[in-house]
């Protein structure tokens, strides 16, 4: 079929079509099946790196976070050792931290949110970018406009801008805009994800089918209606996710089996391409999300899955198990039939527009798709420091106080008991928030206590009027949270009679702050105040110390229901 490459979100010109339809044409059986993959890349020696990238010439490879000398070293490695130059993606959704450990840790998508100020969202989209392109990224697996739902969702939490559909398409909209400098920069792509969308179902596309229950109208009203608007401003990749949509799927297909119905958009052909590709018109790339995941797995047989999704309409094919095994189910399928040359070549045509609208082919000539060392200069300069904190400031968010227990001084409040929960190093490796929090009360002059969870039993010999005797106010720092893989995102207590659970709530101050899940009210509804902050930086750590000392106002906005639903929590 001919495809509409001078439109959105191509926009090639003559000579550019010429170009990628001579490109096709002289391209062998084997290089076509390297561009639809884009695998994640473990390999550390460079020898071995080139050796890989000559050997499956892939479309993309894509690094995990590290030093950014070490990952520019590698993406330049990648990129001379391909014929056709890659992608390079990282997931920058928060900040360039996303691909460089020097990168700057922003913040995440709901903290961004809580602020209610589009200009936020450009920040993080500016600072992303050109940290990214410092280190040889071309491609930000972001924004995520999946919409939370659901508060029980253990992904879509703090990495969405929250559960009002349209506060999300207004801080996705205003992030591809700092990304992108407005269009400027073509240099720079973006997947808006996770299609059908992330945040009806309260389980983990990581461990299986997920799924978007939502009506066929309520879906164009909320997800359909966002997608479709960022798709018509010129989105150039979607990616999908391992989520089915089974009443739309129904509608599209009435005869559809039941195997059909509850299939995830990776592998279904009504979602990704009677939906996404017909019905809303969308032209450019669509990737799979990580076929690592169960999601994927789970369907049907990976020998049969790897083909069919390219097959049922998907252009790129996201991770591997087994990169080599991959590459040989993709042409053992075109040599079964389950998926046509065709289908391929329509697939890398889409890719190959993409590379040619993003200049990176004239790059590849110039030597110029990797910058030097010099360029990485920018991560984490002061002034990126000074947007994180100004957004961290303005995003911490008083849910409630109810019997006025802020603002804490040491001069009134100085003996203070702090409970740490659920605090571990988060995915890109930032200090331990309950650590950060604990120090900085210290140097405000506060006599700081931390609860012993090795002790298991109360204390026979004490009583509860020699704690209250020993402490002037309580605080929970709750650094429990969400992540791929692990489906419990409550507050656990500790065994066996929860010796650290808030008994004493109406006897002395008790103070509630959680840095990484906003739902923790649900566990701990007897508190009375209580505070979001959304991310576990520096920088927040800082603001929450400054509004708990009442140097500095809250300002945060609710980006979701804190109630979860549950009656005493309710207005």
């Amino acid at each position: 079929m001919e495809l509409p490459l001078k439109e959105c979100p191509f926009y090639l010109t003559d000579e550019q079509i010429a170009f990628v339809s001579q490109l096709l044409s002289e391209m062998t059986t084997e290089e076509k099946i390297g561009q639809l993959f884009l695998p994640i890349n473990y390999i550390e020696d460079e020898q071995e790196l080139r050796c890989f990238v000559r050997r499956f010439q892939p479309g993309g490879l894509m690094n995990r976070p590290a030093p950014a000398k070490e990952n520019q070293a590698r993406h330049r490695v990648m990129q001379e050792e391909s014929k056709i130059p890659m992608f390079i993606p990282a997931n920058i959704e928060s900040g360039g931290n996303g691909i460089a450990t020097e990168g700057t840790a922003f913040g995440n998508p709901l903290q961004v949110a809580a602020t209610d100020d589009e200009q936020y969202a450009r920040r993080l989209g500016e600072i992303a970018g050109a940290e990214g392109r410092a280190v040889g990224v071309n491609y930000a697996f972001a924004p995520i406009i999946d919409i939370d739902y659901n508060t029980l969702n253990p992904i879509t939490n703090t990495r969405t801008f929250g559960n009002d559909q349209e506060r999300v398409y207004r801080m996705a909209k205003a992030y591809i805009a700092g990304l992108t400098e407005d269009g400027a920069s073509r240099d720079m792509i973006y997947s808006i994800k996770h299609f059908p969308g992330d945040g009806v179902d309260c389980r983990d596309q990581h461990l299986h089918t997920t799924y978007n229950t939502l009506s066929p109208e309520e879906w164009e009203n909320t997800y359909g209606k966002n997608y479709r608007r960022l798709i018509a401003e010129g989105a150039p990749t979607v990616m999908v996710g391992h989520i089915g949509l089974p009443e739309y799927v129904k509608e599209i297909n009435p005869s559809a089996t039941k195997k059909e119905i509850l299939a995830p958009g990776s592998l279904s052909r009504e979602i990704v391409t009677e939906l996404l590709r017909k019905k809303m018109g969308f032209h450019g790339v669509i990737i799979t999300d990580s076929t690592s995941m169960n999601g994927f797995y789970a369907h049907m047989s990976r020998e049969i899955a790897v083909p069919t999704a390219i097959a049922n309409g998907c252009d790129m094919f996201l991770f591997n198990f087994s990169v080599e095994e991959d590459y040989e189910f993709m042409k053992q399928g075109i040599q079964k039939g389950i998926l046509s040359m065709e289908r391929v070549d329509e697939a890398v045509t889409r890719i190959l527009a993409l590379k040619v609208s993003m200049g990176l082919f004239e790059k590849q000539k110039a030597g110029t798709l990797v910058p030097g060392e010099d360029a990485l200069a920018v991560l984490g300069n002061a002034e990126y420091k000074k947007y994180a904190a100004e957004c961290a400031d303005r995003a911490v968010t008083l849910v409630k106080d109810e019997e006025g227990n802020l603002p804490l001084s040491p001069e009134h409040k100085k003996r203070i008991m702090v409970y740490v929960m659920g605090d571990r190093e988060d995915f890109y490796g930032n200090q331990k928030v309950g650590d950060m929090f604990i120090e900085a009360m210290r140097q405000e002059g506060f006599s700081v206590d931390v609860f012993d969870y090795s002790r298991k039993f109360p204390d026979p010999s004490a009583t509860t009027k020699e704690f209250l005797a020993s402490y002037d106010a309580a605080v929970y720092v709750l650094s429990e949270g969400t992540s791929s893989n692990q489906t419990t995102v409550r507050l656990t207590w500790n065994l066996p009679l929860a010796n650290d659970a808030p008994w004493f709530v109406n006897d002395i101050p008790t103070i509630a702050v959680s840095f990484a899940n906003p739902y923790h009210l649900r566990d701990m509804p007897e508190i009375k105040t209580y505070i979001n902050a959304y991310t576990t930086s520096d920088y927040t750590v800082r603001a929450v110390v400054e509004k708990l000392l009442g140097r500095s106002a809250f300002t945060g906005v609710n980006p979701v229901d804190t109630s979860c639903g549950c009656y005493e929590l309710q207005e």
